[in-house]
């Protein structure tokens, strides 16, 4: 029996994000308040009768074994594993998967029965939880590429509070306590392989699961590649992210409603001089330990990119969160006028 503070504080986690679309299943889930929702987990979801629901959020996630379907999920955290309840349609969405999904209810096609999966992890098998860049997204880590997840939260706060409310439970697992280390001789202190790059900042649970967070190198190294894609400003001494935030570009389908649009995730990058839109892989990276090989496509892929003085201006919707910003450029690309201008006037 949660406490009502719990249970309140669940029913006002239980909202979809308005500009994501989910199936009726999806929606039922969410119409769902106070002690009818902890029910229905109980009823549906929980495997184990003494467990208890502890936190809810709805995010869109991303599975290693599909890495461009994103979908969306009401993801529920109980005290014995964390829950996943998808749209069913994700289950046909990709045809590379029929191994990864069990098909068995695959005949039930009538219009009134809606039906959602769940793809269920439990705390035992978690092995390490990979915090993104300004915590817009983390990834979790079981024994398998079936086991590892991201969550593309898009959101500093969420993911902030999902990684407080998972240690707390952790802390409640009863596992054995790892072996003592074994005293270190010379050799193997100063003999070992040193990378000469920093590893990411680890935080080990008392459970033994992992908590990796990003080091300054990680910006590091993405100010590089960014500066690799700026033409003949590589240069610049020094070149700042000042942002760096997981985003949508909108497109407009042709010939439908004024208000239907198609949302493509980007990852957006400001630098001092430049506005940059990225094809991020937010789930192959770093690579888990069981992979055979590195992914098929880079982390950062470049989408489009445009200098901010060709920036003419920018329009605010003025509906609510989330907001939508449209970037109005210049049509005169790659020609440096203010270049042009001093030769002009100036001479060599």
């Amino acid at each position: 029996y949660p406490s009502e503070f719990l249970v309140q504080k669940i029913t006002e986690d239980n909202q979809i994000p308005v500009h994501l679309q989910v199936s009726v299943s999806l929606q039922y889930v969410a119409g769902l308040k106070g002690s009818a929702l902890v029910e229905f987990f109980h009823g549906n979801i929980a495997e184990v009768e003494n467990e208890e629901l502890r936190h809810l959020m709805w995010s869109s996630v991303l599975f290693y074994k599909t890495p461009n379907v994103e979908v969306m999920a009401c993801v529920l955290l109980s005290t014995k594993a964390i829950y996943f309840l998808l749209d069913d349609s994700f289950v046909h969405a990709d045809e590379h998967q029929s191994d990864f999904w069990s098909k068995e209810n695959s005949d039930c096609e009538n219009s009134s029965f809606h039906l959602s999966c769940c793809f269920v992890l439990k705390l035992n098998d978690l092995q390490s939880v990979n915090v993104g860049l300004f915590d817009q997204y983390f990834r979790i880590t079981g024994h398998s590429a079936d086991h590892i997840v991201t969550c593309l939260t898009r959101d500093s706060y969420n993911t902030h509070t999902f990684i407080q409310q998972l240690m707390a439970v952790l802390s409640l697992l009863a596992r054995t306590p790892s072996p003592e280390p074994v005293d270190k001789d010379f050799y193997s202190e100063f003999g070992s392989k040193n990378t000469g790059k920093m590893e990411n900042y680890e935080l080990i649970h008392s459970s033994r699961v992992k908590f990796i967070y990003p080091n300054e190198e990680e910006i590091g190294d993405l100010a590089f590649l960014v500066a690799e894609k700026m033409d003949g400003l590589t240069h610049l001494p020094s070149l700042n992210i000042l942002l760096y935030v997981l985003a949508f570009q909108v497109n407009h389908v042709e010939g439908s409603a004024p208000n239907t649009s198609s949302l493509h995730p980007k990852t957006l990058i400001l630098t001092s001089s430049d506005l940059f839109l990225f094809d991020e892989d937010y789930i192959s990276y770093p690579l888990p330990e069981f992979a055979k090989e590195p992914p098929k496509r880079d982390k950062y892929q470049l989408a489009d990119g445009r200098r901010i003085r060709d920036l003419d201006r920018v329009l605010m919707g003025y509906q609510t969160y989330p907001q939508a910003l449209t970037f109005v450029f210049d049509d005169v690309q790659d020609q440096d006028l203010m270049h042009n201008l001093t030769l002009d006037h100036f001479g060599e």
